[in-house]
């Protein structure tokens, strides 16, 4: 008898548990019984918008399902023919007092209920997930529509290298039509090709994205060009970093714009800072910035002869002619020079009408004279320049440079200005090349 009231006690402890477990849990909880309510916890009172249990209990379970979630329902408690077997959690929508629908997922136990079977049924909210979800897609909406309308181009990588995707911009700089496929292909499958800041091949090995999907590291401001297959060359600057940097694995994003015109626009502000804008030879400052380079190296390879040009007459020709006709000449003059010296030699306009030639490596001593010679032969050629035939000739100062070059470029300049001086018509024309370079490093031709 004893054992009977301790077997009754325990029952009564579990059976209250099991009450406090379910009064209290934030799940909604129901039972029904041949189709009618027999039982709702508080969360499903909360859920279904009621005052009190009692709002709930005699009504058919049907009046809180949506009509297109019955038959479902139905179909589903009807294979539950066994005590404790259970549905799959399905989702479906019930119906509120107040006639709002409420996303649910459910799960249905046929369980014994004071002396016969119902159906249990476990109600979770799905209302907060469904509202994440919908906000997610609409910032996933808003995200494509803005990468969409971008002017850069922005291109997705998974891990294994292989395009995700790519928007309308991209496709566009990259010279690739809506036909070709890019989705699921790797970056050597495209139809471009990868050069380098020197226009040189690059292969994808040596593009950022590869870096950055294997170490994670960001790389911005990469320089880089692409050789499209309507035959343009188009130069980017790109950006690359991880998807999502605290996802192992994370796919990758380069976002990419076209610098091509910057970039013509750039080498041309350069080109015009250190070239002469009539003659296109290399101007004062760019001249006397590679005669210091030379100075500074210690091999003494770079430049090895120093050639200071004068016209003589020059002054005149502008005086009676004019300036457009002195132009002329100086153009002339200049194509005549740079067709006179190797191609590794560099001759620049100091301004007026004096040129400074650099010549470069180790020219044979002997070959010095012939090519003063072979120079004055070339000015003396008479020019025609709107309709005036001229003759001009010129003065040429040399001056060589030896190892371990002390002097400074102002100083060279000078020293070679003395000797194109001392070889004035007034002067003499003799290369004194056997003069002591160590003197002054200057001669006379």
């Amino acid at each position: 008898m004893g054992e009977t009231n301790t077997d009754a006690a325990s029952a009564e402890q579990l059976a209250q548990r099991y009450r406090s477990l379910v009064e209290h849990t934030p799940d909604a909880i129901c039972v029904h019984e041949a189709g009618t309510v027999v039982f709702a916890n508080p969360a499903m009172v909360r859920l279904l918008g009621a005052e009190t249990p009692d709002d709930l209990l005699g009504q058919p379970i049907t009046r809180f399902v949506h009509p297109e979630s019955i038959p479902a329902m139905l179909d589903r408690i009807a294979q539950l023919t066994a005590e404790g077997a259970a549905s799959p959690p399905t989702e479906m929508d019930l119906v509120r007092f107040d006639g709002r629908t409420v996303p649910v997922q459910t799960v249905s136990v046929l369980t014994a209920w004071q002396d016969a079977l119902a159906y249990q049924v476990v109600v979770h909210d799905l209302t907060a997930q469904r509202a994440a979800e919908a906000s997610a897609r609409r910032a996933e909406a808003h995200f494509t529509t803005v990468v969409s309308q971008l002017e850069e181009g922005v291109l997705v990588v998974d891990p294994r290298g292989r395009v995700e995707s790519i928007n309308p911009a991209g496709r566009r700089i990259l010279g690739i039509d809506d036909a070709t496929p890019v989705i699921g292909h790797v970056i050597d499958e495209l139809p471009l090709a990868l050069l380098d800041r020197n226009g040189q091949p690059m292969s994808t090995a040596r593009h950022p994205m590869a870096h950055t999907l294997a170490t994670g590291e960001a790389v911005t401001q990469f320089i880089f060009g692409v050789e499209r297959t309507d035959g343009q060359q188009v130069w980017l600057s790109c950006n690359c970093r991880l998807l999502n940097p605290d996802t192992p694995h994370s796919s990758g994003v380069s976002s990419f714009a076209d610098i091509t015109e910057f970039r013509a626009s750039r080498r041309q502000l350069e080109y015009q800072a250190t070239h002469d804008a009539l003659t296109g030879l290399a101007n004062r400052s760019l001249i006397l910035s590679q005669l210091a380079a030379a100075l500074a190296d210690e091999d003494g390879s770079l430049v090895t002869t120093v050639l200071f040009i004068d016209l003589d007459g020059f002054k005149a020709i502008n005086d009676t002619l004019g300036h457009a006709i002195g132009d002329t000449v100086l153009q002339i003059v200049a194509q005549r020079l740079q067709r006179a010296l190797r191609a590794e030699d560099l001759v620049g306009r100091l301004g007026g009408d004096e040129f400074l030639v650099l010549l470069s490596g180790h020219p044979d001593r002997a070959d010095l004279p012939g090519l003063i010679e072979r120079l004055r032969t070339t000015m003396a050629e008479p020019i025609i320049a709107r309709g005036h035939r001229l003759e001009v000739s010129a003065s040429i100062g040399i001056t060589e440079l030896g190892p371990h070059e002390h002097r400074t470029p102002e100083a060279v300049l000078h020293d070679a200005d003395l000797a194109m001086y001392r070889d004035k018509p007034s002067g003499h024309r003799e290369l004194g090349l056997g003069q002591n370079r160590r003197s002054n490093n200057t001669h006379a031709s």
